[in-house]
């Protein structure tokens, strides 16, 4: 079921996706994502409506499958980790100059354990519902789940930035971000089953 909270926190998550976006699109550096004033405005509008209009789809389709609602809920918090992680990681990037090496894998770390914690708070009280106030035991649960991802997180975009490198044509920011963004994507899968069946479950 579907409330105005509901809309309302989809909405926070999705000014908040537009919002990270920006220092992410500074890197990349693809032609047409130049930021103004005017497109930053745009992009953070943008995201909010989406996340509401999916959430809106979503239910539609949960009225047949259930888990759908779940899953969006999921998928949106995800997004908002996924862009948490890349943001900060921009951040400072753009803060310091380093995009490659042992500066990178620090970086990456510290915004993996950032979108973890946001992503621990979020799933227990919204996606999954957990009614139960935070224990030691769900929380060392957490860890473990997070800890897994963790390793798969960072190897995956290690080997990628430092061991496979950027093609010719790519940055090494450009390269970074999508060392980070494959290393999500793998670890995307592992997150959703752990959390649900073995720290959120009922």
């Amino acid at each position: 079921m579907i409330t105005k909270k509901d809309y309302l926190l989809v909405s926070i998550i999705g000014f908040f996706i537009g919002l990270l976006l920006l220092p992410i699109l500074n890197n990349i550096e693809f032609p047409f994502t130049t930021i103004t004033f005017n497109n930053a405005i745009l992009i953070i509008l943008a995201f909010t409506i989406f996340a509401d209009f999916a959430l809106l789809i979503a239910s539609l389709l949960a009225r047949w499958l259930p888990i759908l609602l779940q899953l969006a809920k999921f998928a949106a918090i995800g997004g908002l980790n996924t862009i948490l992680d890349l943001g900060i990681l921009n951040i400072l990037i753009i803060a310091t100059g380093i995009a490659t090496g042992y500066g990178y894998s620090l970086f990456k770390s510290i915004s993996f354990v950032a979108a973890n914690i946001n992503s621990y708070f979020w799933n227990k009280h919204w996606t999954f519902g957990a009614s139960n106030q935070a224990s030691l035991k769900e929380f060392g649960q957490f860890v473990m789940v997070s800890a897994v991802g963790f390793i798969i997180n960072i190897s995956t975009a290690s080997v990628l930035v430092n061991v496979i490198g950027a093609p010719e044509n790519f940055s090494p920011e450009r390269w970074a971000n999508i060392g980070a963004i494959s290393a999500v994507l793998i670890s995307l899968v592992w997150n959703f089953v752990g959390y649900k069946f073995f720290v959120f479950k009922k």
